[in-house]
């Protein structure tokens, strides 16, 4: 029997998108499909100098001048597709992609993932022009639309949630071909694991209040100052912080060991961060659709910190509506916000409570369910 072939098509402009394509492949190895499944980063196969634009510009722009790319996320989501400017963007991407193209062919797939818009955007003309047949899918990978996402030709498309779904209705896009699965996160958070295990891992208390931060982010400051500044205040409580591949900052966070015995645990690159979720009452972090996916599917309430413009600010929003988390914009909002929430646990069981009523930790599994239907 000839196996099917999927293709997931991501872009590695923020590692969202990558991600929530490899928590699809993930669910396919793991159930044992009959399938061949690959995952492509588009920017594999462009120009050096058209990758540099798209995703390094990308990343410093979200990093360094967040005002100009929330205002470049608006401009986009409300430019009309057949203006000048984005007539002119897309010839640009469809003669740095012809690379890409010449792969998606060569694979043969018989359905295609795509958890980029760029991608999608690329693969709607080429099935207008009819050098290409095989059923298109769209993963919207936050918890809110931007009008680049919206192609014409696509199979179906993946909502976070019935708010997505809503405003996918709004651009036209029917009905049936919409489906509210949620954001595709690895197979490890839908597993239930028990929290003195993970504790004994990394020589945490697991009867003691547990803060995992992940990361610093604009407004806030380095990992190591943020770190310090919540472990000076009153408060018997542990604090995990995760560098990931930051070696500076982990070097730094280490440096502070000596001067909070027994409460602070610095943390670089894992790939079991759900077990550190499972140490924690609480998270400080980007609210990103994976992780803010990642975190719900776990039940972990969330203090979000500064979001970004764009993308950032409406997952903060959906997350602040449904009383998953809180936000802090300084130093100052964010201690006081840890102080409130581990001298509240009633309010702090709460936010657990709805956190976890949010999170779809099968996503996955839906999305390729569906597809293979």
């Amino acid at each position: 029997m000839t196996k099917k072939r999927i293709l997931l098509l991501s872009v590695s402009a923020g590692a969202g998108h990558m991600r929530a394509a490899e928590a699809i492949r993930a669910h396919a190895a793991m159930h044992g499909e009959d399938l061949v499944v690959t995952h492509l980063d588009a920017m594999d196969y462009v120009s050096g100098g058209f990758r540099k634009l798209y995703a390094d510009y990308y990343i410093t722009l979200v990093n360094k001048l967040p005002a100009v790319w929330g205002y470049l996320y608006q401009v986009t989501n409300d430019a009309m597709p057949d203006s000048p400017m984005q007539k002119l963007r897309r010839a640009i991407e469809r003669l740095s992609t012809r690379e890409l193209r010449k792969e998606i062919k060569a694979f043969e797939p018989d359905a295609i993932i795509c958890t980029h818009f760029l991608p999608a955007e690329m693969l709607s003309r080429m099935i207008r022009k009819g050098k290409i047949d095989c059923p298109v899918w769209v993963q919207v990978t936050d918890f809110d639309l931007h009008r680049m996402w919206v192609q014409d030709h696509i199979a179906g498309y993946f909502a976070a949630n019935e708010e997505v779904a809503f405003r996918m209705r709004a651009q036209g896009i029917p009905a049936e071909n919409i489906h509210v699965t949620g954001i595709p996160i690895m197979p490890a958070f839908g597993q239930a694991l028990d929290r003195k295990a993970c504790a004994a891992e990394y020589g945490l208390d697991p009867a003691r209040p547990t803060v995992l931060l992940m990361g610093g982010g604009a407004g806030l400051g380095s990992l190591d100052a943020v770190a310090e500044r919540l472990l000076s205040v009153a408060g018997d409580y542990q604090l995990i912080a995760l560098a990931g591949k930051n070696k500076a900052a982990l070097e730094a966070l280490q440096g502070l060991t000596a001067r909070y015995p027994g409460r602070l645990f610095p943390q670089g690159f894992t790939n079991k961060v759900e077990h550190l979720m499972a140490c924690a009452d609480l998270v400080i972090t980007k609210p990103g659709g994976l992780t803010a996916s990642e975190c719900l599917a776990v039940g972990l309430p969330m203090i979000v910190n500064s979001p970004i413009p764009g993308q950032e600010e409406r997952n903060a929003d959906f997350l602040l509506e449904q009383g998953a988390a809180l936000k802090a914009c300084d130093p100052v909002t964010l201690e006081y916000r840890v102080l409130y929430l581990l001298g509240n646990p009633a309010r702090l069981a709460e936010m657990r409570a709805k956190a976890r009523a949010l999170g779809r930790p099968d996503a996955a599994a839906q999305v390729l369910a569906r597809v293979l239907a």
